[in-house]
């Protein structure tokens, strides 16, 4: 850990440096990464999730530790360049990156999580400059003469129905990726990051999680896990069934379906394994059957079989997807 405040910079839009500042202070309770930018919350939160999406490919990790960035100014609408930036500063105030000069940095990244740098948006990349793209940084691993990270990360997306009663019904995504992880004595908590989302979607997040592995038996203190969603911005527990199915696919503990894996389902009992009744059968049966396509798996919780409209099934084979009714997990 580096005490002293240290600084990465990174190439503005308009020519002049924008400055990422890190300082390491000991966490004692507090979220592991803390982020401000000046009059700029929306940058701000896009600046944690980068980080924390960032390292999910480092192959270890100290929880005792908060780190606090900030941005000296705040980056033109639509400006990503200083992402790279801020993923270095992370690294070098723990020690993990340390370079022998300055270093000014421009890169972005769709995909942090598995370490690439999908480019820049310098026109000429001046001397001295690390750039992120296929022409300088490709990936994170490159920093030190590693591999690409991406090989040793694991992913797999699980669908789940949002009807909201107002015609704004659609299916969304949980996406989960991890990575193995050298048994440190960690809590399982704590190896769980959720870009984005707000404490209590992180706290359920993690619970879920745990506890289905728990039932698993093979999951606890192996992996560390990078959980995202198309969008965080929902309410219920109905994505939990997905959540745990992506998880265990990513895994290697579920057998993969040939289209897509939509599910709908909750718990109070992950630790058990069961499946249990989530509310809006028929909104969510009528989104499923208009969205599903050939070779898509659905799963429902066990209590719907009832209530499923007649011929809903024979309509959904039809489209080539099958159907399952489901009150725990397992191979499925």
């Amino acid at each position: 850990m580096n005490d002293a405040p240290i600084s990465c910079r990174s190439i503005a839009g308009d020519g002049a440096y924008i400055t990422v500042t890190a300082t390491v202070r000991p966490r004692d309770g507090r979220a592991e990464v803390k982020c401000s930018v000046p009059e700029a919350p929306d940058v701000a939160r896009r600046m944690q999730a980068v980080v924390r999406l960032a390292r999910h490919t480092e192959a270890r990790f100290d929880s005792r530790a908060q780190v606090v960035l900030g941005l000296d100014r705040v980056p033109a609408p639509g400006e990503r360049d200083w992402e790279l930036a801020a993923v270095l500063a992370d690294r070098m105030v723990r020690g993990l990156y340390q370079p022998s000069a300055p270093v000014v940095a421009n890169g972005w990244s769709d995909a942090w999580h598995l370490g690439r740098v999908d480019g820049h948006a310098l026109g000429t990349v001046p001397l001295g400059v690390l750039a992120g793209g296929a022409d300088g940084l490709p990936h994170l691993g490159a920093l030190n003469g590693h591999p690409d990270p991406a090989v040793g990360v694991s992913g797999a997306r699980a669908w789940f129905p949002l009807v909201s009663g107002a015609g704004g019904d659609s299916l969304s995504w949980v996406e989960v990726h991890v990575r193995p992880s050298q048994a440190d004595g960690e809590h399982e908590e704590a190896r769980i990051v959720v870009p984005g989302a707000d404490a209590a979607l992180q706290a359920r997040v993690r619970a879920v999680l745990v506890a289905a592995r728990h039932y698993d038996g093979r999951g606890h203190g192996q992996w560390r896990t990078t959980v995202r969603f198309a969008d965080e911005r929902f309410q219920g527990g109905s994505f939990e069934l997905a959540l745990v199915m992506a998880d265990r696919m990513a895994r290697g503990r579920d057998f993969l379906p040939r289209g897509r894996l939509l599910a709908t389902g909750q718990s109070s009992s992950w630790h058990a394994g069961q499946v249990e009744n989530v509310d809006g059968v028929d909104a969510k049966c009528a989104l499923l059957l208009r969205e599903a396509g050939a070779g898509d798996r659905i799963l429902l919780p066990r209590t719907w079989e009832p209530e499923l409209a007649p011929g809903w099934r024979a309509q959904l084979k039809a489209l080539g997807a099958s159907v399952a009714c489901v009150d725990r997990i397992g191979i499925i």
